[in-house]
C-alpha cells in the first residue's frame, strides 16, 4: 500500500471486500426509477463478467457486506455503492445454458472517449474483482449506520457492521464478476449487443 498523503491512497490489484467496482444489468439500457436499490428485485444467481479500462466516480462511493437471495439460496455480496460514474469502453457479457448448448449475450458501449457511459445512485453486487484503485479522503472500518459519503446502504445489513467510504474513487483495469445491479439512470452512450453460439466474454 503507497499511501499519497492523509487524504489520497492507492492500491494495487486490491481485494474485493476492499475495492468499489461497477457493473451493467444483464437487460441492460432501461433507466430504472431515482434511488433504486440492487437488493429491490429478485436476483437469479447467474454471474454476469463487465470489465472497463476506466471508472471515475467524483461525488463519493460507500462498500459493505451483504446477501442476495437466489433461487438456489442467498449468497453473500460486496455491495458497491456510486453517487455517480462514468465509465468508459464498457463491456458486458453474460453466458445463458440453453438447450442447443451455451449462448453468449455481450453489451459495449462508452467506446467513444467523448461519450462514456454515466450512471447515477449506482448499487452493485458483486462477488469478484481485480483492478487497479485509488480513492481520496477513505475511510475504513466505518460502521454502515454511519456512513455518509454515498448513497445510503439499502437491503439486508448488520447493524453496526463494517463498511468503506470515500470522496473519490477512479478505478482502472477492471475485470469483476457481479450478481446484480441497479440504477437510477444509465446512459449507454453507442450501445451494441451481439449474440453469439458459445462462450464469448468480456474476459
Amino acid at each position: 500500500m503507497n499511501s499519497q498523503a492523509r487524504g489520497g491512497t492507492r492500491w494495487r490489484r486490491f481485494a474485493v471486500t476492499m475495492v468499489p467496482t461497477v457493473a451493467a444489468t444483464a437487460a441492460i439500457g432501461i433507466a430504472v426509477s431515482q434511488g433504486a436499490l440492487a437488493a429491490s428485485f429478485s436476483v437469479s444467481g447467474q454471474e454476469f463478467k463487465v470489465s472497463t479500462p476506466e471508472l471515475v466516480n467524483t461525488d463519493g462511493f460507500v462498500q459493505y457486506g451483504g446477501v442476495v437471495e437466489t433461487p438456489r439460496g442467498p449468497r453473500p455480496v460486496a455491495v458497491s455503492a456510486f453517487n455517480s460514474a462514468t465509465i468508459k469502453d464498457l463491456c458486458q457479457s453474460v453466458v445463458i445454458p440453453t438447450p442447443i448448448g451455451n449462448v453468449s449475450i455481450k453489451l459495449n458501449a462508452g467506446g467513444d472517449p467523448r461519450r462514456p457511459v454515466e450512471a447515477r445512485n449506482l448499487f452493485i453486487d458483486l462477488n469478484q474483482v481485480q483492478a487497479d484503485a485509488e480513492f481520496t479522503n477513505m475511510d475504513i472500518g466505518v460502521s454502515v449506520d454511519a456512513t455518509t459519503k454515498g448513497p445510503q446502504p439499502v437491503g439486508p445489513t448488520v447493524p453496526g457492521s463494517f463498511a468503506q467510504q470515500a470522496d473519490r474513487a477512479t478505478l482502472t483495469d477492471v475485470e469483476q464478476t457481479a450478481l446484480a445491479t441497479s440504477a437510477g439512470t444509465f446512459k449507454l452512450n453507442g450501445l451494441r449487443m451481439s449474440v453469439h453460439r458459445g462462450t464469448n466474454e468480456c474476459f
